[in-house]
């Protein structure tokens, strides 16, 4: 109808379709893409060493994914809960999907909730180094499992909180009408393709966070500001 408003994009919007994303990015697409433990195993099985297999998929997909037509590639295959462009959803699928790969490769459950948000967080370049110092966990050290169970559910909805709004901020007020150009995190499409080096930021992001327990995503100052809250509800926790 001519003159009515567009919908903004709300923060619920937004985990909505980070929720439809990252199921997508472990099952897979049929005839698109394997599931991630298979598109992992792929890679370990080349190197025989989680290490070496994360850098190499990161190296390859790097490569891959700023070719020329590589977006473009997915064609309308990826549906969102949330009505945005279907190159915006390809893109997402595949920075998840890789973020998603190192998790699985350096042993994190992509089942659990905290894994699921710390991939959020790692997309969004939202740090959550003060949720893991408070939860008790050694900044620096590649977390156990036992060891990010320790996260309580109401730190993990902060941070989600702080990731969707990280995402409203960057969409602007215009919200879906400025999607393709202002997502946080994956860079522009170019070609068909996807900023190198935007991308490659992406990949040594995700590598330092699982692998070396190098949790700080986002801008310092803003870092700052994002870790209180989530920080006094981890202290609220443990006065209970």
């Amino acid at each position: 109808m001519a003159g009515e408003k567009k919908k903004l994009i709300t923060q619920a919007d937004i985990m909505k379709m980070l929720d439809a994303c990252y199921d997508k990015s472990l099952h897979g697409i049929n005839k698109i893409s394997p599931p991630i433990e298979q598109f992992a195993e792929d890679y370990l099985k080349k190197e025989n060493d989680k290490k070496k297999a994360a850098k190499a998929m990161l190296k390859n997909q790097i490569a891959k994914c700023t070719t020329s037509g590589f977006i473009t590639g997915f064609g309308g295959a990826i549906t969102m809960p949330v009505t945005i462009p279907a190159n915006i959803g390809s893109v997402l699928y595949v920075q998840m999907r890789r973020i998603a790969c190192t998790a699985y490769l350096a042993g994190y459950d992509l089942n659990s909730d905290q894994v699921q948000t710390f991939v959020y967080a790692c997309l969004a370049g939202v740090s959550v180094n003060g949720v893991v110092k408070q939860a008790g966990i050694k900044v620096g050290v590649k977390m156990a499992e036992k060891a990010i169970q320790k996260i309580p559910g109401k730190a993990l909805v902060k941070i989600n909180q702080k990731i969707g709004f990280r995402f409203i901020t960057k969409f602007g007020e215009k919200g879906v009408l400025n999607l393709g150009k202002m997502i946080p995190g994956v860079g522009a499409i170019i070609n068909g393709g996807l900023d190198f080096a935007e991308t490659k930021i992406i990949a040594a992001r995700a590598y330092k966070m699982f692998f070396e327990g190098d949790y700080s995503a986002g801008d310092k100052y803003e870092e700052i500001i994002d870790e209180v809250e989530v920080m006094e509800v981890i202290d609220e926790e443990k006065s209970v």
